[in-house]
């Protein structure tokens, strides 16, 4: 594996904490992840098949990729489709299994009739994800699949995660946590692997755009969409619209920030923002902050 030189400085800050030594050889690193990296392997090659839980983001795309090219088993790529999912990421789990040559398997399902996913309880991560995972496993039976995987790592262990506790139910592993991985290191892998995925925004359901008890509907739920599709097209990456009914909370990158103030740009957001139904359009000054909705549960 070579060493990328623009990621030593990150990684040589994450592994002195790993390994709880601050003077250790670059060298050493290396090899303490790139061991991580075969435990991967060895793990997913106890296996001769397995489904993952695809959404083409860096975590499933990297473990796809992984089990397929590294440990030469046959992979599942298994999409459950929801309200909670956006055409653009519906379109992009199938540009990205294409592109690894596995097979893709897309089924749909109705989150909105479950009625704790509907009222927005605290838990709500918990039923949808026993519901996707239930569909999923549905679908693939007598398929000969030997195992579900999906791709959660360890830092995902820092946020508010209810749906991890139904993946446990379900008999859905997570190699990426149980071999250490963190999202910084699957990114320095993907780029190795030349995944395009490497420096990819992180991806989340639609439903995290909208605070806990706030009732969920499917025009709340379009709304976000349409107006991050906007932000996108206006070249905007790795924002996120929180919805509070008819206000719409702006989250991004701080040096994306002084754009918006350009006139032309501000325009257009405020412009489209109220064509869709906002009547309120704010920007957070503290910038995307992932998983901010479940701050108040860490």
């Amino acid at each position: 594996m070579k060493v990328l030189a623009n990621q030593e400085c990150n990684f040589h800050h994450l592994l002195c904490a790993d390994l709880n030594h601050q003077d250790c050889p670059w060298q050493l690193y290396q090899e303490v992840i790139l061991d991580k990296f075969k435990q991967l392997v060895r793990i997913l090659k106890e296996f001769q098949s397995v489904a993952v839980a695809f959404s083409g983001g860096v975590d499933s795309m990297f473990l796809a990729a992984v089990a397929k090219t590294k440990s030469c088993i046959d992979v599942v790529a298994v999409t459950v489709v929801s309200e909670f999912m956006s055409g653009k990421d519906i379109e992009h789990a199938q540009r990205m299994a294409d592109q690894l040559g596995i097979r893709r398997i897309v089924v749909n399902t109705d989150v909105m009739k479950i009625e704790e996913v509907v009222r927005n309880v605290k838990q709500r991560c918990y039923f949808c994800k026993k519901n996707l995972f239930s569909v999923l496993k549905e679908n693939i039976a007598g398929l000969g699949i030997d195992c579900i995987v999906h791709g959660a790592n360890i830092d995902d262990l820092n946020d508010f995660r209810p749906g991890f506790k139904a993946a446990l139910e379900m008999g859905i592993i997570a190699p990426l946590i149980d071999v250490g991985l963190n999202k910084e290191e699957i990114r320095f892998y993907s780029k190795e692997m030349g995944l395009e995925t490497w420096n990819m925004p992180s991806q989340s359901c639609l439903a995290t755009r909208i605070p806990y008890g706030q009732r969920l509907t499917v025009e709340k739920l379009v709304m976000v969409e349409k107006s991050e599709k906007v932000l996108f097209n206006l070249g905007f990456k790795g924002v996120r619209v929180r919805c509070y009914d008819s206000m719409a909370r702006i989250e991004m990158n701080p040096q994306s920030m002084k754009l918006v103030w350009q006139k032309d740009i501000k325009d257009k957001i405020v412009k489209e923002f109220k064509k869709i139904g906002f009547l309120y359009i704010a920007l957070d000054l503290e910038g995307y902050v992932s998983g901010n909705m479940n701050q108040s549960f860490l």
